[in-house]
């Protein structure tokens, strides 16, 4: 799947260089040279400064499991993923380091969500027959991740709050619904795939579950402002990251855990993961690269432009599609595409807002799934990547549609 999804890559950046000189744009030569240096750097620059954080959360992991307290936390959720993912035994480390990463993820905590679900795939990989070819649990899993829902998507925020947007927050039921509508869309085409039932009553539970945490979360958070909506995930998010480390240390002292041996163990784990991440990393975002800087992207969204136009449809969200159609690819290219829009439409204006609610609801797909199996060397991953683009695209048209619900 990935050598031809790199290929295809390749051959619709060399048609877009063509039309591109065609046109007489002979600068798109330079571009595109400087676009393949460019991700070569920024591989680069991710995988180091991943060093740090992959060696600090692997240690911590390791001195977590030895203290028994990520079991405890395998154990909230052990029912609802035995469902999801038959294949993994009860009683597995998998389960801990799950159920951290989605928690993370929920709290919209960037920099520990990435190492513990490099920790997870990890774990799920001591279970894998074919080191090279990703597992139906694997799958699920980082669907889930490309996917997952943010209670609060604070960053989004901040930008609308920079470009001046009277209410920055007032975006924030649109993002949680379109990204409910992105991980439910995921979960359900995975499910079909892999012949899952969800029509059960554990995985019904849990859904009831979490859509009242879901629920009661949204009728608090609407009635703050953006600052405390800011100020009350960090303090959450903050603190529950303290509680886990402060409790892996202490709990794992007491119960007579060589703390130090054990941490620089799992450290040493995350340093050579993270250099193992490079080539994967720089191949991914070689050809993402390259896609971007030879204008490839722009003809798709003018393609689409053309048919949206001739089906007589409204077409204003064909303004913020840019965010959508460059975040499976890139988080920072997305990100400048959404202040693009909100500079050139208004940071209140239909585009602006579904540019910001694109940047919220949706994930990097290409990244994580370069990021993921790329951590433990599977270079076959099946149906990985098509459930990750349909979860995308559940959640882009789920943000359009709550989008003209909620402003026109």
């Amino acid at each position: 799947m990935l050598n031809r999804v790199w290929f295809v890559f390749f051959i619709c950046s060399a048609i877009a260089i063509v039309l591109q000189l065609f046109h007489g744009n002979y600068a798109i030569l330079n571009d595109s040279v400087a676009g393949l240096f460019s991700s070569a750097k920024l591989a680069a620059e991710i995988s180091i400064g991943l060093i740090g954080v992959l060696a600090l959360w692997m240690g911590l992991m390791q001195v977590g499991e030895k203290a028994g307290v990520v079991g405890v936390f395998a154990k909230v959720f052990e029912p609802l993923l035995c469902k999801l993912m038959p294949e993994v035994p009860r009683g597995h480390p998998a389960y801990g380091s799950i159920t951290m990463n989605l928690t993370a993820n929920m709290l919209g905590l960037d920099n520990a969500a990435t190492p513990l679900g490099l920790k997870a795939m990890q774990d799920l990989q001591s279970l894998n027959p074919d080191k090279t070819t990703a597992t139906n649990a694997q799958i699920l899993f980082l669907v889930l991740n490309t996917s997952s829902v943010t209670l609060v998507p604070v960053t989004v925020f901040l930008y609308r709050a920079q470009q001046g947007a009277v209410s920055p927050a007032e975006i924030f039921l649109p993002i949680l619904l379109a990204t409910c509508a992105s991980t439910f869309v995921g979960l359900t085409v995975v499910a079909i795939v892999q012949r899952i039932s969800l029509l059960n009553s554990v995985v019904l539970a849990y859904a009831a579950g979490l859509l009242s945490i879901i629920v009661a979360s949204m009728f608090y958070l609407i009635t703050l402002s953006a600052e405390a909506i800011g100020q009350v995930s960090s303090v959450l998010g903050n603190g529950i990251l303290l509680l886990l480390v402060m409790s892996f240390v202490i709990v794992a002292g007491l119960k007579k855990v060589a703390i130090y041996d054990e941490f620089i163990e799992g450290a040493k784990g995350g340093f050579e993961q993270a250099i193992k991440l490079i080539p994967y990393l720089l191949a991914m975002l070689l050809a993402i690269g390259l896609l971007r800087s030879s204008g490839a992207l722009d003809y798709v969204l003018q393609g689409l432009a053309s048919f949206v136009a001739f089906l007589g449809f409204d077409t204003r969200f064909i303004d913020a599609m840019s965010t959508a159609i460059m975040k499976p690819f890139s988080g920072s290219g997305a990100r400048a595409m959404m202040l693009e829009t909100m500079d050139h439409h208004g940071v209140d204006s239909f585009a602006g807002r579904l540019a910001a609610i694109f940047q919220g609801s949706t994930e990097t797909t290409f990244y994580v799934l370069a990021v993921y199996f790329g951590s433990v060397g599977i270079r076959n991953g099946r149906h990985a990547l098509g459930c990750g683009l349909a979860a995308d695209i559940g959640g882009i048209i789920a943000a359009i549609g709550v989008c003209y619900w909620f402003y026109g």
